[in-house]
């Protein structure tokens, strides 16, 4: 989830994000064909994931999937790829709810009168946000217009269980082009690219197939790589303190080893989890 002003670069940031995925194995890009073919769509990025970018005007069932004669909905044709809700706000909130099933179990089941469709879906979920509505709340360029409770309705278009699903929120400000020309540049793509493919791979080797933190049981993700007890401690208080809900401290503890993985470290490090505990509670 990234929430700032217009122009912090939210739509350019989520656009890049395909770059740094690894490119789709034969048995996943078959996957993929199959769902665009049902659909009725070309697919024409070859081993590069998906990218979908539906507007906030369309309907639960583009998004979802279904219809008279159900087919494949926004939420599969990113199946192993990227889902971008820009201005989720925007969305309908039954919309939004009817996302929580697909994020937690990775696939869709569209059921109707004579029978039940299953579909994969299994993607990445980006999602913008402006502060409020007019977009300037916390600003130091412009002066925002919007009331303290246009502000708490306007965030309140998203329900807390779905909030929960989100692994990392992250407020961007504006970019200072001057400083940032001083400062260098970043890290290319292909660099970053790298470094997944290496994380995803001790991955496969820890759990013995081809499945990533986020989706792997949580007995055998503690099996394989147990957190400290003083990790554990701390994570606990900070839960009690915080009103943390299981499902919050499970994903931190998921992110904490993605983190990790990336890093190269064959355990989950104290840095890790609190990179971890900032990332997704900002």
């Amino acid at each position: 989830m990234m929430k700032g002003p217009p122009g912090c670069g939210k739509s350019l940031l989520a656009e890049s994000f395909p770059s740094i995925l690894p490119p789709l194995t034969k048995e996943s890009q078959l996957e993929v064909l199959s769902l665009y073919q049902l659909s009725k769509i070309s697919y024409r990025r070859d081993y590069l994931p998906p990218f979908r970018n539906p507007h906030h005007s369309a309907s639960g069932i583009a998004i979802i999937g279904g219809g008279q004669f159900p087919r494949p909905g926004e939420i599969s044709l990113a199946h192993h790829g990227v889902l971008f809700l820009d201005e989720i706000g925007e969305f309908s909130r039954k919309t939004l709810d009817m996302l929580r099933q697909p994020l937690e179990n990775g696939s869709i089941t569209i059921s109707r009168t004579h029978a039940s469709i299953t579909y994969p879906a299994s993607f990445v979920l980006i999602a913008a946000m402006n502060p409020c509505p007019c977009g300037y709340s916390g600003s130091n360029t412009h002066y925002c217009t919007c009331s303290q409770k246009q502000v708490l309705s306007y965030q309140n278009r998203l329900s807390g269980p779905l909030r929960d699903r989100f692994d990392i929120n992250l407020s961007l400000r504006p970019v200072n082009f001057e400083v940032e020309t001083e400062l260098g540049e970043g890290e290319p793509s292909e660099v970053i690219r790298d470094r997944v493919n290496e994380a995803r791979e001790r991955q496969y080797q820890r759990y013995g197939t081809e499945i990533c933190n986020s989706r792997v049981p949580y007995d055998m993700l503690l099996r394989a790589s147990p957190i400290a007890r003083t990790q554990q401690t701390m994570l606990q208080q900070l839960a009690i303190q915080k009103n943390w809900s299981n499902r919050t401290q499970v994903k931190i503890i998921r992110l904490a080893r993605t983190i990790a993985d990336l890093q190269g470290s064959h355990n989950i490090t104290d840095e890790s989890l609190q990179e971890a505990i900032h990332l997704n509670r900002v």
